[in-house]
């Protein structure tokens, strides 16, 4: 009886996930390739300021600036690096791969009391960017290979459609086994919690974006109080993304196979520490819903193969229904379709990771990256 409670609950859980949650299990490649060429403007090609913050990243900047200086950009187009205190040639490494004529460095100062390294740095690169008023700006990570034609796409989308903010979730490395086993579904718990559908319509309250690539406009972020109004913020994509919502304007996120993340998780132990980061603080700190979030990851991916494996009929409903659920992202990574029936497994691990996000900030190591504890208790 408890067997077939629980299946029927966690089928009930899919079937909403399949029809109710705005589609985001579609995983379709970015719409955006469809936009009107440049000339179908009715005004002029917007300048645009690439802002790149980066700590110790030689071994993937210059790939990234080397992306952004190839674009085939029609309108005014520069790069600012704002580094931020790096001690392994990362500066090196990014003019190498960019002309001087296009690429400018700004130091950030030491990081002061209540920022967030990387919005810090960004901070410094947005000053030095407004400098030279552009229409827009393109915040994107170190690890981040742009196509060629990637900005030109963005902005045709950002002007034509009339959104503030246009966001790109980058296709991510998947080579190890690691990656192959946990990336495919970290993008997919991503668009559960932000369904794109949702985050481009002013009838919902979701917003959300990702950090490695968004196209916002420079108007927007000074109106909602720029990068200083999310300084405290580690998931500072979805905080920019609210804060431009609610001040009413559009945003829009989508799934792209031409812009790529290079940054190696080549164990299970480095995409762990990369859940862990942020897990409990999207869980806003809460033990009470870190519980009640486990006790739902129990349901949704351990009953049904449980419940299957003991003959139920309900379970092995629902272990099919989530299978189905997690196709579409196995076949955009390109990862056999038999992936799809361990995601319980998956989910265990993702479970194991955000228990482990909520020791480390009970202890006051919250949100480490590159050296820095960024998510501490204001207790302490």
């Amino acid at each position: 009886m408890i067997f077939e409670m629980a299946s029927g609950a966690a089928l009930a859980i899919w079937l909403y996930l399949l029809l109710g949650r705005g589609g985001f299990w579609r995983m379709r490649d970015s719409a955006i390739t469809t936009s009107p060429p440049f000339p179908a403007l009715s005004v002029p090609v917007p300048a645009v300021t690439a802002v790149i913050p980066a700590r110790n990243e030689a071994d993937v900047i210059g790939r990234s600036v080397a992306s952004l200086a190839a674009q085939q950009y029609p309108g005014a187009f520069q790069i600012v690096v704002a580094d931020d205190e790096s001690i392994d040639g990362t500066v090196v490494a990014a003019r190498s791969a960019a002309g001087s004529e296009r690429l400018t460095v700004v130091e950030a100062p030491s990081l002061p009391s209540g920022w967030m390294g990387k919005l810090w740095a960004i901070h410094q690169g947005v000053q030095e960017a407004q400098r030279r008023a552009p229409d827009y700006l393109l915040l994107t990570d170190a690890d981040i290979v742009h196509s060629p034609a990637n900005l030109a796409t963005l902005v045709r989308h950002a002007v034509n459609g009339g959104y503030d903010l246009v966001s790109i979730m980058a296709t991510l490395r998947c080579q190890t086994v690691a990656e192959r086993a946990l990336i495919p579904a970290f993008v997919f718990f991503f668009f559960m919690l932000y369904p794109p559908s949702w985050i481009r319509s002013p009838r919902h309250r979701t917003a959300g974006a990702a950090g490695g690539c968004i196209l916002i406009r420079r108007e927007t972020l000074e109106l909602i109080g720029g990068i200083e109004r999310i300084r405290r913020e580690l998931i500072d994509d979805c905080a920019l993304a609210r804060a431009v919502k609610q001040a009413g304007g559009q945003v829009w996120l989508g799934l792209s196979s031409t812009v790529r993340s290079i940054r190696e998780y080549e164990t299970f132990g480095a995409i762990g520490r990369m859940i862990s980061r942020t897990a409990f603080t999207q869980l806003r700190h809460s033990w009470l819903l870190l519980a009640g979030t486990l006790a739902g990851l129990a349901v949704m991916y351990g009953m049904p193969p449980v419940a299957a494996l003991a003959g139920s009929r309900l379970g092995a409903a629902a272990w099919l229904l989530m299978a189905v659920v997690y196709l579409p992202v196995l076949r955009f990574y390109r990862r056999s379709p038999l992936w799809a029936l361990l995601l319980p497994l998956v989910a265990v691990f993702y479970a194991g990771a955000t228990v482990h996000s909520a020791l480390a900030y009970r202890h006051g190591a919250g949100g480490l990256w590159k050296g820095r504890v960024q998510d501490i208790s204001k207790d302490r």
